[in-house]
């Protein structure tokens, strides 16, 4: 089984490093903003509206993604909830939030840490989907540009006059 096959959207952010020939006009989804899916809570939302329109703006994100990008942002909704609940147990007691007594005796792992971890582990699998991973950027050749002077550069001294 070979690499995942990347979207021509994502090929033209990478640069097309292999030089291949790019299609031309492929027939592509409505640039239509998809709706925030009904099902996401408060957290899934947030999370949406904080990169639905970049991913948007990018390119990347079509109509036709809005199921694969609510699942990443009801993931993300999953880890906050159980980080919250593990945060709240560790303030009771740091041993509480990473294991349980079973009414037989037996001392098992706190079930939080599952749901987060699992969650965590789905959340980069769907980020990497869309780029949102340090290494998804990577694989598309995105560079971290140094930013160019700031209005504010020169206003603060450094003493002996070097900087």
């Amino acid at each position: 089984m070979g690499r995942k096959a990347k979207p021509l959207e994502m090929k033209l952010l990478d640069g097309n490093p292999g030089k291949q020939r790019l299609p031309k006009g492929i027939p592509s989804p409505p640039g239509d903003m998809p709706d925030i899916p009904v099902h996401l809570d408060e957290y899934g939302r947030q999370e949406w509206n904080r990169i639905a329109d970049g991913l948007n703006v990018m390119g990347i994100l079509r109509q036709v993604d809005q199921n694969v990008l609510g699942a990443y942002c009801a993931s993300y909704s999953r880890w906050r909830h159980a980080e919250e609940e593990l945060n709240k147990l560790k303030k009771e007691s740091p041993l509480g939030a990473l294991v349980l007594k079973t009414v037989s005796g037996n001392w098992i792992q706190q079930p939080l840490i599952g749901i987060a971890n699992t969650a965590a582990r789905d959340m980069v699998k769907y980020a990497s989907e869309f780029g949102l991973t340090p290494a998804a950027r990577a694989s598309l050749g995105i560079k971290n540009e140094p930013r160019g002077k700031s209005k504010f550069d020169g206003l603060i001294s450094v003493k002996g006059g070097k900087k």
